[in-house]
């Protein structure tokens, strides 16, 4: 397994919750790194779709076919968004490569409107994931995550991301993604 500290994990990585986590806000779920800084690292899952669609959570908003996630457990009344449109979004937060964190709302809105911004390149998401370092850096520890540094399409999110992601990796995590969800059952 590996053996990353906190400080170096990057905006981009992904933490992947190990496959017999017991916690059902985070069970079996990938986490896209949003930010890492002192005084703490956000995250937003990106496996977790919610029930909602977005123009059910927000009624001022143009009509837009689009999923929302569950973030994470924290602030589930704020609206997060990853996206690649950084030059019709201001103020948007680089992520990675070409891919960024929410933005001018009112610059989303008008993308959207003029149908320049599209369903297949952004991703919405109620509450988000946070730790303070020491507490990420003890799950660390304790072998509760596997850090991931390859990128991926998160804009292809389903269910069988996590497994889908643990495969790709290969070895001991190809082995990993195909434990069963409860052992016991085995």
């Amino acid at each position: 397994m590996n053996e990353l500290k906190v400080r170096d994990i990057k905006a981009g990585n992904l933490l992947i919750a190990e496959p017999f986590m017991e916690d059902p806000n985070f069970k079996r779920t990938v986490i896209l790194i949003t930010e890492n800084n002192p005084e703490g690292i956000l995250g937003l899952i990106l496996n977790r779709p919610s029930i909602f669609k977005l123009n059910e959570v927000l009624s001022d908003f143009p009509k837009f076919e689009s999923s929302m996630y569950i973030g994470g457990p924290v602030g589930l009344d704020r609206l997060n968004f990853v996206h690649c449109y950084p030059d019709l979004i201001s103020n948007s937060f680089h992520i990675t490569d070409n891919l960024y964190w929410n933005g001018n709302f009112e610059d989303l809105k008008k993308g959207i409107f003029e149908k320049k911004i599209l369903p297949h390149n952004i991703k919405f998401f109620l509450g988000y994931s946070g730790w303070d370092s020491n507490q990420l850096e003890n799950e660390l520890e304790e072998k509760s995550w596997i850090v991931s540094q390859n990128y991926t399409n998160i804009f292809k999110g389903s269910s069988y991301m996590w497994k889908d992601i643990l495969k790709k990796m290969g070895g001991e995590y190809k082995i990993i993604a195909n434990a069963p969800d409860n052992p016991n059952l085995n």
